[in-house]
């Protein structure tokens, strides 16, 4: 199919096809602008020149140290530049990097590192004794432990580990890096947060993500030099893909070790942030930012919000504070976002609510991706009524190879040629996505599906709520109702009876909380509330 009747001559070679991979974006940038800012840590600035320099010695050093093409070189890192660093090295070496959540537990990481198979770790100071503990936990053969001192956090080096600026410095300069052969080649192992057993490993591959960097830009409408803050974090699908992303565009990445709004408005006047990513939690944060952690600034700054759709209502106290949002939404499977709630024109001009509902919307599907939609029945497409929930399903070349060592997930995973999400969702009349729920997160009372996220929007109407999540709490009567935990705002005083009242006016009596707890709420590093965790709150109960 699509072949001219006669293509000899015509085959791939050298010099019209080369295999597609982010590693290129440095290489480009530190050729066209080696004086521009490359990468920002607190106090430290590298060129672009220095970068590269630096990626290419720590390339070297893991090469020399018997990483080959395709070992997996682990890292227990928060957003600081070491973690960008190998961001670049790792894959530079023929590597496969696995960026480890800087909040498991040392069981966790043992066996995220015995089943990835890592060489070396290279592991923050802070972390130190979690993954001592994790490698005395391993069987089989165990890592080599470089430990990488934050003098400027409080962490230096303990003395009892190879430090890793003498890894970097064991590095050569000249190192030739080994680009892919083939742009289906291993590049990530990112691992899931396994809330209902082990976690599984997600295999990105350089295609994907070189996409992903393109669809990502056009999405967020960069243009040259763009100023990217840390916020995600950079072991959370490779931090959405982003660092790859900034050199593309010759521009500077500005780490964020410690997620407060102190820091991330310092970052925006001091350093020009124009764009950052983060969960409703993030926005929160900045809404709610005390006077002295406030700082001025005279740009808009774009901000992807995923993780838990946002509610209208921050999105409506967040803009006005000097930030344009777009929500995007996706999985580790599919290298972050995929889908973006893409803005129309012709929606400038309406109210500030309804602005805020539209924003609300999950969105429609990213350039990298060939189709994102909503499944019901027999896996044919839910009606655009904007009420018939079903499955989001999705296919493009930004999805995973598979799960690693585990063919029966990834079959199950794929099933009909779709990735299937888990998540639960409708279809606007545009096609527009609007996601109701994670599946194990509906609540079903007296036989009625129950949207905790609908809850949860009209719960942050309130003006003493700060944040909150609705789970199921087992009722004899109706089988499920909703429980609401709450966090109020510093000042402010709410009693369970108001929020009740509150919801009752604005909801269904069957949508309506039957019981609001009032703590703050356990959330993941990434800043998602751990539904799993209120669950089995809401069950003793």
């Amino acid at each position: 199919m699509g072949w001219m009747a006669d293509e000899t001559g015509l085959e791939r070679n050298a010099a019209n096809h080369v295999p597609l991979t982010p590693l290129s974006h440095l290489r480009r940038a530190a050729l066209l602008a080696p004086e521009r800012t490359a990468l920002v840590d607190r106090a430290r600035r590298w060129t672009y020149a220095e970068h590269l320099a630096r990626v290419t010695r720590l390339a070297s050093a893991l090469a020399a140290r018997g990483v080959a093409p395709g070992d997996v070189v682990a890292t227990i890192l928060p957003n600081v530049a070491p973690q960008v660093e190998a961001t670049w090295a790792v894959p530079a070496a023929g590597a496969v990097l696995n960026a480890i959540n800087t909040r498991l537990d040392a069981d966790t990481v043992a066996y995220i590192l015995s089943h990835g198979g890592a060489k070396v770790v290279l592991v923050d100071a802070a972390q130190l004794g979690m993954a001592e503990e994790a490698l005395a936990l391993m069987d089989g053969p165990m890592p080599l432990l470089v430990e990488v001192p934050d003098e400027a956090a409080g962490f230096p080096a303990s003395g009892r580990h190879m430090t890793y600026e003498a890894l970097v410095a064991e590095g050569d300069p000249g190192f030739e890096w080994i680009m892919p052969q083939d742009e289906w080649e291993s590049l990530a192992l990112n691992y899931t947060s396994g809330t209902t057993g082990r976690p599984k490993g997600v295999v990105y591959h350089h295609r994907g993500a070189y996409l992903a960097t393109m669809g990502n830009l056009i999405s967020w409408r960069m243009q040259l030099y763009p100023v990217y803050l840390t916020i995600v974090p950079l072991f959370h699908c490779n931090g959405w893909t982003h660092p790859w992303m900034v050199p593309l565009l010759l521009g500077t990445t500005v780490c964020c070790r410690d997620i407060t709004a102190r820091a991330i408005y310092g970052a925006i006047a001091d350093e020009g942030v124009t764009h950052f990513g983060g969960a409703p939690i993030v926005l929160n944060a900045i809404i709610n930012a005390k006077p002295d952690d406030r700082r001025a600034f005279d740009h808009v700054v774009e901000v992807f919000t995923a993780g838990a759709p946002p509610p209208a209502a921050t999105l409506k106290a967040f803009e006005p504070l000097g930030f344009n949002v777009t929500q995007v939404y996706g999985l580790t499977e599919v290298y972050g976002p995929a889908t973006d709630c893409t803005w129309k024109p012709e929606w400038d001009a309406l109210p500030t609510n309804e602005r805020a509902e539209i924003k609300a919307r999950t969105g429609v599907v990213m350039p990298m991706m060939e189709a994102i939609t909503v499944h019901g029945e027999n896996d044919a497409e839910v009606p655009r009524d904007a009420a018939t929930t079903g499955e989001i399903v999705m296919r493009g070349n930004a999805t995973m190879k598979g799960y690693y060592k585990n063919p029966e997930a990834t079959a199950e995973a794929f099933k009909g040629g779709w990735f299937r999400s888990g998540d639960i969702a409708f279809l606007h009349g545009d096609g527009y996505i609007k996601i109701t729920d994670r599946a194990k997160d509906i609540i079903i009372s007296g036989g009625e599906n129950v949207s905790s996220v609908e809850i949860e929007d009209r719960l942050m109407h309130h003006p003493a709520v700060l944040l909150c999540a609705v789970v199921a709490k087992p009722d004899k009567t109706w089988g499920e109702v909703p429980c609401a935990f709450v966090e109020v705002k510093e000042g402010q005083q709410v009693a369970e009876e108001d929020l009740i009242a509150f919801c009752r006016e604005r909801l269904a009596g069957f949508k309506t909380p039957k019981r609001v707890v009032f703590e703050e709420l356990p959330k993941t590093s990434t800043g998602k509330i751990q539904k799993f965790a209120l669950r089995a709150k809401a069950k003793a109960l």
